[in-house]
Order: structure tokens, then C-alpha cells, then sequence
């Protein structure tokens, strides 16, 4: 009964006012955020530009936010247009247009947004802040930075935000002592604890690889989270500490903070550069327990791990297993099979591909290179521009590194004249690698030019292609007036030493090496096994054994070329019996190659040991699974041939595998001469006369009394 006597009444109030009417303005107020709802930009847009009443902030806000999500430029510029035309007071709302201006940056023009705060008749904080914000998301560190000093100097508190953005930018520029000023501000505004300030304050300190301050300020955060976390783990991995990076990652498990996708792909990529096979597989086990198994960007991460630690074909398994396989996921397995050599798997997955990119074809390119099938390389980059059209500077690069491995100097020019036709020249990357081309191709001359040209771009890299192209074509010293150059621009590395130190030996300059030696020990170089073996080759040459000797024994771990080197300098040095002590001590280290037993053959001339050299040459095949090759050849005609051994020298030709060159039949025509071996000496002179008729040869066999008879005839 009350309930009818109301509605009674509330029908006789209706009618005695009227129907409720609405205005315009509601009208089309309530029909944009209908179509912003519905995601319908364009007929938002339409119906605020045909009303001429200003609408509530709430209007405007949700059309900038739409936007900003479409990065529609045009229509914040309408939107900007009709809040200034139809405000609804002698200026806009101050908040309405500090949030124009970030979607102004948003949609990538900072300049709109910059025209538009210098237009603003009044300015809040927050309109400095969102101008600076505005900046650092156009990626436009400089003019962020700028602007901070002008509000800083205007006397205008920043807001948490801003200083963040601020550090990101000084991060950008890696301006570590404009940082170091802001973090002060940080402290003085009293900010401090915040975890968004604390971990910006981490990351540009890690970025200016300063990390024992990056670190000491991560060791304050209370309770930092899994980006600050993130943070700390990348930088460290950027500042080349692969070992920390992994460390803070299981820190960060233990105390129970969810690591991001990202977090953990950045933590394998560690455990991949220092080969952490065991903890990339406590990582793989963290990782099926929590869920992280379908994560494609972990997936690829893992998948690298094992690759690049010999287990490919676990890295196989969980490349089957990515429940969606993308053109990263390929290109990872296409690059764990290049590691491990395996070559022949890595082609057969890229033609399973379904799609590639530059990147994938980069990776194979790099494979070839890697393991000199420089015909393949260069066949595969043809391949790759005619069905691709598309080529980047890796792609040149290593198709340069290709033309110089095969010395073809034509196809080097052709590429270098393509990069410069596209704009590609004056990237230093490219410049170096051009450089290096041209130099181990034998045209110094247009490396000395590319080189000219690179000036003020000229780093370490640079100075070495140079320096070893003058090494490769007996230009030694021209090897070290480079050098004296070099330490004008740049400081030499130990490959230049290694360099130099090859070119010393070369030229027998003994005094330079020694002042290399010395350079080396007081600028605290590390002297690792090539650089050792570089000079025990030096002092060998140069006819310095013992200290070549003093520096070989020096070093605790020895690898096999250092091992070569001492033997052979022992052997050439005349001291045979301790390059014959120096292998039998090797082999309880490392595994002889050919090159040992160059060394062994020499040193069994150098004492007269023939049958020991014999029986080392059968070794070779029978025990070490070596090959031998031209050299060993022509160490075991010496050996026979100069200690007299003829019988035996003529059956080891009989069962040569190949026809002895020209050098060994004039070595075996002297040694018949001197020994009276006639058949083999005429054979030998008929080989040498078929080869050089213009100056042939008469056997002779040279009288025991010692005086001189003829034994070639013009």
C-alpha cells in the first residue's frame, strides 16, 4: 500500500515538472565515451570535433589515453585544440595539459610536446615533470637532462619520477658524475628508501660499469624486487662479471623472489660466456619446478647453454619440445650447432625453416666462416642476396672475412663498393673489417688508405689488421714504426705484442724484442700461453735459447703450441737431446700434433739420431693417428741423407706417397754427391733438369780429398 501511494506520487511530481531534459554537451559527452569504450577512436574523435562546448577533464583524459595507446599523433593535436579552443575559462586545465604533453612523447613527438610546454601561460611541477618525462621516452637524454637543470635552478621540487627519468637518461649518456649529483639529490629531498629511485640509482651506476657502487647501493635496497634484482644481475653480466651475475641470481632464489623471464635469460646467457654447465643445469631444474619450461626467451637462453658446452644434442631435445618455435628459437639452434662444429645439422635446419630473417642467415654465414669452408661462405651470401634482397653489416663482414681467407681481392672490392653505394662505409665495424681484407689479401696499399680514412674511428682493432698485414708480407719494419704510432692513439693489446714480437723474430732485431718483453712486464700485460710462446719464439730465432728456455718454464700450465715452440727453438738452436727430453715430458701434458714432431724429426738431425727419427716417423702414424705431411718428409730425407744413409734413403723415396718436390731432389742430389749414391744422384739430376732446363745439373760425386771438381755444367 506505501509502496503504490509512492509511485504514485513520484508520477504526479513527473508530471508536474516535465520530462528531464539533457544538454547537448551530455549528449555528445556520453556518446564519445561510448565509442571510446567500443575502441572506435576515429567516431570519438568525429563527435568531439563538431561540438563547440568544452567537455568534463574525464572526456579528455580518456581520449588522450586512447590515443596514446593508438599513438595517433593527429588526433592529440585535434584533441590539444579543442581543450584550448573551448576551455571553459581563460585557460585550460593545467593537469589536462601536462597529460598532452606525455602523450605527445608517447606518440613520438617531442616536439609538439615541447611547443606546447612553452606555450603553457602557467606551469606546475608536474608540467616540468611530465616535460622531462616526455623527453626520456622520445629517447632524448640530452635535452631531459637540460631541461632537469633549468627546473632544478628555477628552485622546483622534482617528483620521485622525474629523478628516476633523469637517472635513466645520465644511464643513456653514461654520465656517471651528473648521476652521482642527482643520487645527492635523491638523498637531500629525502626520498630515500625507494625501491624505484634505489634501483635506477643501481642500474646507472651499473651502466657506467661502475658496479662496486652499483652494488653497494643494491646492498641498501630493503626489500628489493624482482626488477630491482634484474637490474643487478644484467649489469653485471654487461660489465663482463658472468660469475656475479649467476651468484646474485641464486641469491635472489634463496630469498624467495621470483626471478622474470628475463632475469633468467640473462643468467643463462652468463652461464653460457664462462661455460657453467652445471649451473645452467641447476637453472634448468629451477626452472621446471616454477613453470618457466614454455617460456620461448628462456627456452632459447637454455638452449645456448648446452649448445655452447658440447651437449648440443640436449639443446636438440629442448628445441623439440618449445611448444611454439619462432625465428629465435631456430636461429639459437642454428647457432648451438655452429659452436659445436656441426655444420652439416646447423644447414639442415635452416632449410626446415619456415621463416628467416637476416639474422638466421648471419648465423650460418658464420659457420662457414668459423670453420674456413670459405666456397660455401661465399656461395651461401650470393644465395642469401638473391632470394632475401636484404644484407646488413654482419652479412658484409664476414663475407670479407671470406674474401680474405681465400685471398679473393675482387669479390673484397665488390663488397666494399656495395657498402659504400648503401651508405655502409663509415661504420668502424665495417671500416676494421676492411682493413683486415685488404691486408691479408696482399694490397697494403688500399689497406694503408681504408685505414687512413677510419682517423679519429681507429681503435685497437685497426692498428692490429694493419700491423699484421705488414707482418703476413715481410714489411717488418715498417711492423714497428706502426707500433710507435699505434701507442699515440690507443694502447696495444697482447695480440699486437704477439704481432710484433713475430715480425722481431723475423728480422732478428733481438734489442726491439727485448723492449717489447720488458714494456709488457712494467704496463702489467698478462703474459698468457700465446704471448709466452711468441717470445719463447723470439729469443729462439734470435739465438737466445736460454731465456727462451727461463720464460718456458715460468709458466705452470702449458698449452701445445707453447710445447711446439720450445722444441723447435731447442732443435734449431743446435741443443736436439733437450727438445728429445722437453717431448717425452710433453706427453704426460698434452697430445703431440705435426708440429711436434717437426720439432722431434729436427732434433734427431740436429744429434744424428737416425733410427730413433725413423722410429719416431713410424710413431706418428701408428701410435698418434698424424698423417705426415711435406715436412716430415723432408726432415727424414735429411736425416738420412746427411748422416749417410743411402740405402735407406732410396727405399723411403721408393715408398713416398707422392713424387718428391724440387727441394727434395736437390737435397737428395747433394747428399748423393757427397755420399756416392750414383743411380739416385742421376735420377735426381734428371728431375731437377726436367724442372729448370735453363741451368741444368751434372752428377758428380764430390772427391773425399777435398779438392774441387765441377758438378754442373751451363
Amino acid at each position: 500500500m506505501a509502496a503504490t501511494a509512492r509511485s504514485l506520487l513520484d508520477r504526479l511530481i513527473q508530471h508536474a515538472v516535465g520530462p528531464k531534459r539533457t544538454s547537448p554537451a551530455a549528449t555528445s559527452a556520453s556518446t564519445i565515451i561510448r565509442h571510446l569504450d567500443s575502441g572506435d577512436l576515429r567516431k570519438a574523435i568525429a563527435t568531439l570535433s563538431s561540438s563547440a562546448s568544452p567537455f568534463p577533464d574525464n572526456v579528455y583524459a580518456s581520449l588522450l589515453h586512447l590515443c596514446s595507446s593508438r599513438r595517433s599523433l593527429v588526433d592529440v593535436r585535434r584533441v590539444e585544440s579543442h581543450l584550448v579552443a573551448f576551455s571553459p575559462s581563460s585557460s585550460p586545465s593545467i593537469f589536462l595539459l601536462n597529460r598532452t604533453i606525455v602523450t605527445y612523447a608517447r606518440c613520438g613527438s617531442p616536439a609538439d610536446a615541447r611547443e606546447l610546454f612553452d606555450e603553457m601561460p602557467t606551469r606546475d611541477g608536474g608540467t616540468w615533470n611530465a616535460m622531462i618525462s616526455a623527453y626520456a621516452l622520445s629517447d632524448c637524454p640530452n635535452e631531459a637532462v637540460s631541461l632537469f637543470s633549468r627546473m632544478n635552478s628555477a628552485g622546483i621540487r622534482p617528483k620521485d619520477v622525474t629523478l628516476a627519468s633523469v637517472l635513466g637518461c645520465c644511464a643513456d649518456l653514461l654520465a656517471s658524475f651528473l648521476a652521482r649529483q642527482i643520487h645527492c639529490l635523491i638523498l637531500k629531498y629525502g626520498y630515500l628508501p625507494n625501491v624505484i629511485l634505489d634501483t635506477s640509482v643501481v642500474d646507472v651506476y651499473g651502466k657506467c660499469l661502475e658496479m662496486n657502487d652499483a652494488r653497494k647501493m643494491f646492498d641498501l635496497i630493503l626489500h628489493p624486487n624482482e626488477i630491482s634484482w634484474n637490474v643487478i644481475v644484467r649489469r653485471y653480466l654487461e660489465a663482463g662479471s658472468a660469475g656475479e651475475a649467476m651468484l646474485m641470481f641464486f641469491q635472489m632464489i634463496r630469498e624467495g623472489v621470483k626471478p622474470l623471464s628475463f632475469t633468467v635469460s640473462n643468467t643463462l646467457k652468463a652461464c653460457s660466456k664462462v661455460l657453467a654447465l652445471k649451473e645452467g643445469n641447476q637453472i634448468h631444474a629451477y626452472l621446471l619446478k616454477t613453470g618457466f619450461e614454455g617460456d620461448n626467451v628462456v627456452g632459447c637462453s637454455l638452449m645456448d647453454v648446452y649448445a655452447k658446452c658440447g651437449v648440443v644434442d640436449d639443446a636438440r631435445q629442448l628445441f623439440d619440445q618449445l611448444p611454439c618455435k619462432d625465428v629465435v628459437s631456430w636461429t639459437s639452434m642454428i647457432s648451438g650447432y655452429v659452436a659445436c662444429g656441426r655444420v652439416d645439422e646447423a644447414e639442415k635446419i635452416f632449410e626446415e625453416m619456415p621463416e628467416r630473417n637476416v639474422i638466421s642467415w648471419n648465423a650460418l654465414l658464420a659457420g662457414y666462416i668459423r670453420f674456413f669452408c670459405w666456397d660455401k661462405a661465399s656461395d651461401f651470401f650470393c644465395r642469401m642476396w638473391r632470394e632475401t634482397g636484404k644484407l646488413d653489416l654482419v652479412s658484409l663482414g664476414l663475407q670479407l672475412n671470406a674474401c680474405a681467407g681465400i685471398s679473393d681481392l675482387d669479390r673484397g672490392k665488390q663488397i666494399h663498393g656495395f657498402a659504400y653505394r648503401h651508405n655502409w662505409e663509415s661504420d668502424k665495424f665495417f671500416r676494421n673489417q676492411l682493413v683486415d681484407m685488404y691486408a691479408k689479401c696482399g694490397n697494403l696499399r688500399n689497406a694503408e688508405i681504408s685505414f687512413s680514412i677510419m682517423a679519429d674511428q681507429r681503435d685497437t682493432v685497426s692498428w692490429n689488421s694493419l700491423i699484421s698485414g705488414y707482418i703476413r708480407y715481410g714489411r717488418s719494419e715498417e711492423t714497428l714504426v706502426a707500433l710507435s704510432e699505434m701507442q699515440r692513439e690507443t694502447i696495444p693489446n697482447e695480440f699486437t705484442f704477439t704481432t710484433i714480437l713475430a715480425a722481431c723474430a723475423n728480422i732478428f732485431m733481438l734489442d726491439v724484442g727485448k723492449q717489447i718483453h720488458a714494456f709488457m712486464v712494467r704496463n702489467g700485460f698478462q703474459l698468457n700461453a700465446i704471448v709466452r710462446g711468441a717470445l719463447v719464439d723470439m729469443y729462439s730465432k734470435c739465438r737466445l735459447i736460454e731465456y727462451a728456455i727461463k720464460i718456458f718454464e715460468e709458466e705452470s700450465t702449458r698449452d701445445l703450441i707453447l710445447w711446439n715452440t720450445i722444441i723447435l727453438g731447442c732443435a734449431y738452436n743446435g741443443r736436439g737431446e733437450q727438445s728429445l727430453d722437453l717431448f717425452e715430458e710433453m706427453k704426460k701434458e698434452v697430445a703431440a700434433d705435426n708440429v711436434t714432431f717437426i720439432g722431434v724429426l729436427l732434433a734427431c738431425v740436429s744429434q744424428g739420431y737416425v733410427d730413433l727419427g725413423r722410429r719416431y716417423f713410424d710413431s706418428m702414424s701408428n701410435e698418434y693417428g698424424i698423417i705426415p705431411r711435406i715436412e716430415h718428409y723432408e726432415c727424414m730425407i735429411e736425416l738420412l741423407g746427411k748422416y749417410g744413409w743411402m740405402v735407406e734413403l732410396e727405399d723411403f723415396i721408393q715408398r713416398l706417397p707422392f713424387e718428391p718436390t724440387i727441394p727434395m731432389w736437390i737435397r737428395i742430389f747433394d747428399c748423393c754427391r757427397e755420399h756416392g749414391n750414383i743411380r739416385l744422384g742421376e735420377r735426381a739430376a734428371k728431375f731437377i733438369n726436367e724442372s729448370n732446363p735453363l741451368t741444368p745439373v751434372q752428377f758428380e760425386i764430390i772427391p773425399r780429398a777435398g779438392h774441387h771438381m765441377p758438378c754442373s755444367s751451363g
